[in-house]
């Protein structure tokens, strides 16, 4: 268990018992730094994945609120829902990855490269699921579609909280590495086929990982 996955667990057991009931206040995030023994960016991580699962709620200059005693079955991921996102995927991201497969150039290609390898040796879990959220972006963009480029854009933000979530509560870390070396790979053989398989792999695999965490 990590240090972020261990701090979630005790502040839901926390707020899922009553003992920060709805509608009050959590500790700052030093006092729950100080607390756990862990980092400011640790507490971060845990207190950005209650607000995923809809527990709390952070007001900007005032702290975090819990909303909820009981998580929800669906993901707040900021301006978007989980299953937001698991019905409009797929009608975007698989027919771009054909079409990056395609389209892409020799730079594309070294730029999608770059990533993987740079998310593989990604530590701190901030910077690696906004790697991840490039990732697609950049799929999008190679595919020389705007409109895919563009819709995966407004989507990043939605996309790394989703990616922080699921690898903190589903382990979904080294499986979501091998299944975007498939993707890269197809695009790197230039098959629209093959390309748009993996991409729907991926996403299946991301969808019931979210309706798993909705059954806890």
């Amino acid at each position: 268990m990590s240090a972020a996955e261990a701090v979630l667990a005790d502040l839901r057991a926390d707020i899922e018992a009553g003992s920060v009931p709805v509608g009050g206040k959590l500790p700052s995030e030093a006092a729950l730094a100080a607390r756990y023994g862990v980092s400011r960016s640790v507490v971060r991580e845990a207190l950005r994945s209650c607000a995923a699962l809809g527990l709390t709620q952070t007001q900007t200059g005032k702290g975090t609120f819990v909303v909820s005693a009981r998580a929800t079955g669906d993901l707040v991921l900021g301006r978007y829902s989980a299953r937001d996102l698991t019905e409009a995927r797929p009608h975007v991201e698989v027919p771009a990855a054909g079409l990056a497969a395609l389209r892409r150039t020799e730079e594309d290609l070294a730029t999608l490269k770059g990533i993987v390898a740079e998310t593989a040796a990604e530590d701190d879990p901030a910077a690696r699921v906004a790697l991840e959220a490039v990732f697609h972006g950049t799929i999008a963009k190679a595919s020389g579609n705007r409109v895919f480029e563009d819709v995966l854009s407004d989507l990043r933000e939605a996309l790394a909280h989703q990616s922080e979530t699921l690898n903190l509560l589903a382990d979904r870390q080294a499986a979501s590495d091998r299944e975007h070396e498939e993707i890269l790979e197809a695009i790197e053989a230039g098959s629209a086929e093959r390309a748009e398989a993996a991409m729907a792999r991926h996403l299946a695999a991301v969808d019931e990982a979210v309706e798993r965490l909705g059954q806890r």
